[in-house]
């Protein structure tokens, strides 16, 4: 499954103010990179990954509709997944990337 443009295009509307803004492809999505830390991404399983505080991961789990990304079986803390009908509008994508954007630029630039 390719990533979905329009999220893509959702995403980069929202980031395209941030300083030291990168796009890759990665992972068969998009990434959006602040710092070259990765902040958010439209997926290539569909809907967003998302890179958060790993100590907030399961608070954010338990009270919002994101889930644990998974690689190989195993949980990734940090790296939650939303699906797209989630985030069906700009206040609720706003606040998935507001939360990415701002961890990526918590971390050291690479």
């Amino acid at each position: 499954m390719a990533y979905d443009e329009a999220l893509a295009e959702r995403i980069r509307k929202l980031v395209r103010d941030q300083p030291n803004l990168s796009e890759k492809k990665m992972f068969g999505g998009l990434g959006f990179l602040v710092g070259g830390n990765m902040a958010i991404a439209a997926s290539g399983q569909g809907g967003l990954l998302v890179r958060v505080d790993p100590d907030q991961s399961d608070e954010l789990v338990g009270s919002t509709k994101a889930y644990p990304m998974e690689m190989s079986g195993r949980q990734m803390t940090g790296w939650l997944r939303v699906d797209a009908k989630d985030v069906p509008t700009k206040r609720e994508l706003t606040k998935w990337v507001e939360r990415g954007t701002a961890y990526a630029r918590s971390l050291p630039p690479k």
